[in-house]
């Protein structure tokens, strides 16, 4: 797409497809981002709108599926387990019980079939991603995070048989 064509398109359309996306973001600097987005990648790409649709139409498009991806990529962030911040005032008692359940996740963990065992300690020691876990065994990130949760689950149950 030419600039002059470009610029046309960004004036022309920039508060519409930015009314458009706070509809669905209800966020103003969301919204903003997204907009900002959605013309970045209209102007930008190889193909150039072809005209079957209305322009606006098209841009609203672009916008929708990149605000559907950004809810995507927030939820799965949201699964993440988080950093958990090490308590630095347990007592003696404590730390003793803390051992002695990591040991219990260890022996659990030793005994596990895979491809369970390898996944956890990929994600919990290897401190590796969904997408590069999958990528190793030649599988999805779904994959890899659904085998995942499955191990933590397996070692929650069989902690709670002990």
């Amino acid at each position: 797409m030419d600039k002059n064509t470009a610029e046309k398109l960004y004036k022309a359309f920039y508060m519409k497809v930015f009314s458009y996306v706070m509809t669905l973001a209800k966020d103003r600097s969301d919204a903003e981002e997204i907009t900002q987005e959605t013309f970045f990648r209209a102007i930008s790409t190889e193909k150039s709108f072809r005209g079957d649709s209305d322009s606006f139409t098209w841009l609203c498009a672009i916008a929708k599926n990149i605000f559907i991806d950004e809810k995507r990529r927030g939820a799965r962030l949201e699964d993440e387990p988080g950093e958990e911040v090490p308590d630095t005032n347990k007592g003696i008692e404590e730390v003793l019980t803390d051992r002695d359940q990591s040991l219990r996740i260890h022996s659990i963990l030793h005994n596990m079939e895979e491809p369970y065992k390898e996944v956890f300690q990929l994600r919990v020691f290897g401190e590796l991603s969904f997408t590069e876990i999958g990528s190793i065994f030649g599988k999805t990130e779904t994959w890899a995070r659904v085998t995942y949760h499955r191990a933590r689950l397996k070692i929650k149950e069989r902690m709670e048989e002990q």
